[in-house]
C-alpha cells in the first residue's frame, strides 16, 4: 500500500496506481498503436475538416520524405513557428519518426526572438505559417535552414472570420500541402526513439527570466499524458480539445499527446476566441479541455456563450497560472461544470499536481488559498524550507518536484541545469505549503514576493481578494519601488464590461479584508493586463515598466 492511502483521496490514488505507473515509452509507437486501434477515426478536427488517423499517418509518413530529402535525421532539430493548425501535428510526428527533436516557437515572437532561439537550437528545418514567412523570418539576417509554409486557411473551407477575417496569405504560397499531396504513398527510414531520447525542445515563456530550451523527452511525455488520462477519467475516443496553444508544453501534453494516448481527436481552432471555442465544442462533442484560467474566464465573462454550448465536456482543467477560488465559484454557477486545476512547468512536462477526478480541491482557511491538488501517480512532490530541509506541515517552502517525467536539463545551458535539476528534485521557484491531508496549496513565485516595510507580501493573496470584488475580471499585482518602504503593493485591474468601481472603492475593500501592509496603495485601471499566447499574466511585464517609470504596457494576446 502507498503512503497516500491514508487521504481522503487514498482510494482514488490507489486506483489509478493499477498496473503501477505508466511505462515509458515513445510518441511514435505510442501514435501507432493509435493508427492500428483507430485508424478510420479522427485525429484531428479543424473547422469543417477531419483529418483520420490513417490520414495522419500517411501525411506525416509523406512530410517526413521531404525532411529526409533536406538530410533531416535522427537527433536533427525541426521548428515549428505555428498556431494550432494541423499542420504543427504533421511536422511534428514527421520529425519524431525520423528520430528528430522538435523545437516550439510562439509564433508571436518578433524577428530578435525567433532569432536568438534559431541560434541556440539551430534547427535542420522550419515549418512556419506564410505570414510570419512574409513578416518576420524573410527579414532574418542569417542563413536560414530549409523553410517549409503553410496556412491557417489549409486543411479546412470554413474561413470563419472571426478567426481569419484579419488574416490574409502571405507572399509566398503555403507549400506544405502541396509537398505531402506529391509525396503519398511515400515514407522514409522510420526510427522508433528510446524512452530516453529528446522529444521536444520547449523553451520557457521568460516570464521569470530569458528563455531556455528545456529538453524534454519521449517517455516523460508519454508517462505524462498517460498519467493525465488515468487521473482525470479520460476514456478512450474522448475528443480533446486543444484550446491551449500547442507551442506551450500544456497544448503538447494535456492536448496533442493526451490525444494520441486515448487514440482520441484533437479538436483544433487556429487560437483562442470565446466564441469559436463554445461552437467547436459544441459541434464536435468536446469531451476533455486543458486551457488557461484567462481563457475561462474570457468564456465566463462573454455574455453569449452558453451553458448549452458546454455540455458534452466531462472534464474542465486549468493550470499554468493559479485559481481564483471566486472564478471557480463564478464558472461553476453559470455552466454547472466545476474546473479541476493543478500545477506543472515546462521542466516537468506539464501537469504533475493536479485535482482527482470526482473531488473539489479544499480551500486553506487562514489564507483562503485553492488547493492546487495532489501529486499524480508518478510524482514526488515536497515543500523545502529555508535551509532545503522537509517544511512541517502547513510551513511554507519552495516546492520541489521529482518523478519520472522530468527534463533532462536545458539545451546548451549546463549551469542552469545543475542549478535547477538537483538530485532529490527540480527546484521549481515556486513557494507553497502542504496540509495534514497532503493537499498542496501555491502561494507564489519566490521572485514575486513584495517586501514592503520589511513584510513580505505575496500578490497571489492580494489578488485573491480582488477576485472577490464583483466588477474586477481581471488582476495583477506588483511590488513597485517606494522611497519609504523600499516597495508597495501595485495592483492593475481591468474591469467586466459594464461594471464600475473606482480606485478608492476598491482600495477600501481590499483595506477590511487584509492587513493593513497587504492592500495595494497603488491601483491602476486598464482595459485589458499584459499577456502571453499561453494566456498568463505578465507581472514581469507590470513590474518592469513601472520600475522604469513608465505607464502599464500594452497588452501582448496572441
Amino acid at each position: 500500500m502507498s503512503p497516500y492511502a491514508a487521504r481522503p483521496w487514498g482510494a482514488l490514488y490507489e486506483a489509478n496506481q493499477e498496473g503501477g505507473v505508466p511505462k515509458a515509452s515513445n510518441i511514435v509507437s505510442i501514435f501507432k498503436k493509435s493508427v492500428r486501434s483507430a485508424a478510420a477515426q479522427p485525429a484531428v478536427i479543424y473547422f469543417d475538416q477531419k483529418i483520420s488517423y490513417a490520414e495522419l499517418d500517411a501525411s506525416s509518413d509523406a512530410f517526413a520524405t521531404a525532411l529526409a530529402d533536406e538530410g533531416f535525421g535522427q537527433g536533427d532539430r525541426l521548428a515549428l513557428y505555428l498556431q494550432n493548425t494541423p499542420a504543427f501535428v504533421i511536422a511534428a510526428l514527421a520529425a519524431w519518426k525520423l528520430g528528430g527533436i522538435v523545437v516550439t516557437v510562439n509564433p508571436m515572437n518578433t524577428a530578435r526572438e525567433l532569432a536568438l532561439i534559431l541560434d541556440d537550437s539551430l534547427p535542420k528545418a522550419l515549418v512556419c505559417q506564410d505570414e510570419l514567412y512574409r513578416d518576420v523570418v524573410s527579414g532574418l539576417r542569417r542563413t536560414l535552414p530549409a523553410v517549409f509554409t503553410t496556412s491557417a486557411f489549409d486543411f479546412q473551407s470554413r474561413n470563419d472570420r472571426r478567426i481569419f477575417g484579419g488574416l490574409s496569405r502571405g507572399k509566398v504560397a503555403s507549400n506544405l500541402i502541396q509537398l505531402i499531396e506529391a509525396r503519398k504513398g511515400r515514407s522514409a527510414t522510420i526510427i522508433e526513439p528510446a524512452a530516453s531520447d529528446l522529444a521536444m525542445l520547449v523553451y520557457t515563456s521568460g516570464t521569470t527570466g530569458v528563455p531556455k530550451g528545456s529538453m524534454n523527452t519521449h517517455g516523460g511525455a508519454v508517462i505524462t499524458a498517460e498519467s493525465i488520462a488515468r487521473w482525470m477519467h479520460v476514456e478512450t475516443g474522448t475528443p480533446v480539445l486543444g484550446v491551449a496553444p500547442l507551442f506551450h508544453i500544456t497544448g503538447l501534453i494535456a492536448g496533442l499527446a493526451l490525444a494520441l494516448v486515448r487514440a482520441a481527436p484533437l479538436i483544433l481552432t487556429y487560437r483562442f476566441h470565446p466564441n469559436v471555442t463554445a461552437d467547436a465544442i459544441e459541434e464536435h462533442g468536446a469531451g476533455v479541455a486543458f486551457c488557461a484560467i484567462t481563457a475561462l474566464m474570457a468564456m465566463l465573462n462573454e455574455g453569449t456563450v452558453r451553458a448549452d454550448q458546454l455540455k458534452s465536456l466531462t472534464t474542465i482543467c486549468s493550470g499554468g497560472a493559479p485559481v481564483p477560488a471566486q472564478v471557480l465559484r463564478d464558472f461553476k454557477a453559470k455552466f454547472g461544470h466545476y474546473i479541476y486545476h493543478g500545477y506543472g512547468m515546462t521542466e516537468t512536462n506539464g501537469p504533475v499536481v493536479l485535482v482527482p477526478a470526482d473531488r473539489e480541491a479544499p480551500i486553506d482557511e487562514l489564507t483562503g488559498t485553492l488547493s492546487i491538488g495532489v501529486p499524480t501517480p508518478h510524482t514526488q512532490a515536497w515543500i523545502a524550507d529555508e535551509n532545503g530541509a522537509p517544511a512541517a506541515i502547513g510551513e511554507q517552502g519552495e516546492i520541489i518536484i521529482n518523478g519520472s517525467s522530468l527534463s533532462a536539463g536545458y539545451w546548451n545551458n549546463p549551469e542552469d541545469t545543475a542549478k535547477t535539476m538537483q538530485p532529490d528534485g527540480l527546484r521549481s521557484g515556486d513557494i507553497g505549503f502542504m496540509d495534514a491531508n497532503g493537499w498542496f496549496y501555491l502561494v507564489d513565485r519566490k521572485k514575486d514576493m513584495i517586501n514592503a516595510g520589511g513584510y513580505k507580501v505575496w500578490p497571489r493573496e492580494v489578488e485573491d481578494v480582488l477576485y472577490t470584488h464583483p466588477a474586477v475580471r481581471e488582476v495583477a499585482v506588483v511590488g513597485t519601488p517606494d522611497s519609504y518602504r523600499g516597495e508597495t503593493v501595485r495592483a492593475v485591474i481591468s474591469l467586466k464590461h459594464g461594471q464600475h468601481a473606482t480606485m478608492d472603492e476598491l482600495q477600501e475593500f481590499c483595506r477590511q479584508r487584509m492587513a493593513a501592509y497587504k492592500y495595494p496603495r497603488i491601483i491602476e485601471i486598464v482595459e485589458e493586463l499584459p499577456k502571453n499566447s499561453s494566456g498568463k499574466i505578465l507581472r514581469r511585464a507590470l513590474r518592469d515598466a513601472f520600475s522604469a517609470g513608465q505607464a502599464a504596457p500594452a497588452p501582448k494576446i496572441g
